[in-house]
């Protein structure tokens, strides 16, 4: 028996981040994860994604230069080439993840672990050990959709497998992986197709933002289907795959199909009833606003819970945790509400707050809306058809602003710190006070009247 105030299973962003938190209060802490340190986000998630989005960049950069005189030859990426930097970088961060863990006297067992009860944890290879909290932090897992055929598609995490960009790819799905893996993929080579069941686009986004995106996705070359309504895939004689629709309608030939149709909560096998941690009706942890599960002294964040499934809310979240268990704060907690988010498609997309709608639907008339639409100098130079669209979504006679919504070049770095101030509160006035940077994008957020 190995006693600890404190155990993490799971060592994915959220895991680590209660780990580290936690000792850096003194609390014991033992952390197991079978798989590589950093979880989705460091492996096979934001890292290697955005790795792969700056090289769809340069290409497009490229691309640009050309058409503005520079004597550029078309941009071909060495696929092999650039992987070697993207994993080198990767396993900086792995080294740095070990180095920390060691410092922070945390015991790291590579390895799975399941709960007996409500304070004894089991290793595979038998070992237990006790602790008075238990964090689960196990993240999600891509979901492929319970159609036949389902097993020729591949789902996102085996993008990071590939070593050149097929030649035809069908991508299902229309949130943040199908719009980020489309818009790659066609700029470093593919042509690229999105099969829709909806009718647009990033559901959550404003719908004026994401036509406009649609249109831009036009532009670089990328097909969608609407209403499209998958009902098998088939395998054909050559190694590629066609898609079957619900009419029995069965597509052309592509070289890969990607599922990017959601994630499921990684619970299957943690003995979680053993303890009476409850799942919700969606196969998700329970938790309240202090990230307690059904049973006491057990913990839940990140992507195997309901909230919002991105990495810095995982890390929010575990903190705020610890500094409520072992910090002396009772009352910390994560505020889940203005949150931003970014899409890194191409350009990217934004928002922080209410759109348009929700913001309607919660005061009414004392609505008031501001938007901008433009071109960056930069594709104004090149006569590129790319557009950027800028929306405020304010309320009251003050105006205080709840929503905030980019789309464009460098949106993700605007957005940060226009986050900051709408937690403050702001107001519209705030921002007419605020002398614009020119020539920039930002200060399209200042200016719109």
């Amino acid at each position: 028996m190995s006693d600890f105030d404190l155990i993490v299973v799971g060592g994915g962003s959220g895991g680590l981040a209660g780990a580290f938190r936690a000792a850096a209060h003194g609390a014991r802490v033992a952390l197991l994860e079978p798989g590589e340190l950093g979880g989705t986000c460091v492996n096979v998630g934001c890292v290697p994604k955005k790795a792969m989005w700056l090289a769809a960049e340069l290409s497009q950069h490229i691309t640009l230069a050309g058409e503005l005189g520079f004597d550029t030859p078309a941009p071909k990426l060495d696929w092999r080439e650039f992987i070697v930097h993207r994993q080198r970088y990767i396993a900086g961060i792995h080294t740095s993840y070990r180095k920390r863990l060691d410092e922070n006297g945390i015991v790291w067992m590579p390895c799975r672990g399941r709960l007996i009860d409500r304070h004894t944890v089991e290793s595979e290879d038998g070992t237990r050990l006790t602790a008075q909290h238990i964090l689960i932090a196990t993240g999600g897992r891509p979901r492929r959709p319970a159609v036949p055929g389902a097993e020729h598609g591949l789902v996102s995490d085996d993008f990071f497998n590939f070593c050149e960009a097929p030649p035809r790819v069908a991508i299902v799905g229309a949130g943040y992986v199908a719009v980020e893996l489309a818009g790659v993929l066609q700029a470093l080579g593919s042509q690229v197709e999105l099969f829709v069941r909806g009718q647009r686009l990033l559901d959550s986004f404003e719908p004026d933002l994401t036509a406009e995106l649609l249109e831009d996705t036009k532009q670089h070359g990328i097909h969608a289907r609407f209403g499209y309504s998958l009902a098998g895939v088939e395998s054909t004689a050559d190694n590629g795959v066609a898609l079957i629709n619900t009419a029995q309608v069965r597509s052309e030939r592509f070289d890969c199909l990607i599922f990017a149709t959601g994630r499921s909560a990684t619970t299957a096998g943690l003995g979680l009833e053993l303890a009476g941690v409850e799942l919700d009706l969606s196969g998700y942890i329970q938790v309240d606003d202090y990230q307690n599960t059904t049973a006491p002294g057990i913990y839940a964040v990140g992507d195997v819970t309901d909230r919002p499934a991105l990495t810095p809310v995982a890390i929010a979240a575990a903190r705020r945790l610890m500094d409520r268990v072992f910090g002396g704060k009772p009352e910390a907690k994560l505020d889940y509400s203005d949150i931003a988010t970014v899409v890194f498609s191409h350009p990217p997309i934004g928002k922080i707050g209410l759109t348009e709608q929700e913001a309607r639907d919660r005061y009414g008339n004392a609505v008031a809306v501001y938007r901008t639409r433009f071109r960056p100098m930069l594709h104004a130079l090149a006569d590129s058809p790319q557009r950027s669209l800028f929306k405020l979504v304010c309320v009251g006679p003050e105006e205080r602003v709840v929503g905030l919504h980019l789309l464009g070049e460098g949106a993700d770095e605007i957005l940060q710190g226009f986050a900051v101030a709408m937690k403050k509160g702001i107001t519209l006035s705030d921002l007419h006070d605020t002398v614009a940077i020119h020539p920039t994008s930002a200060e399209e957020v200042v200016l719109m009247r």
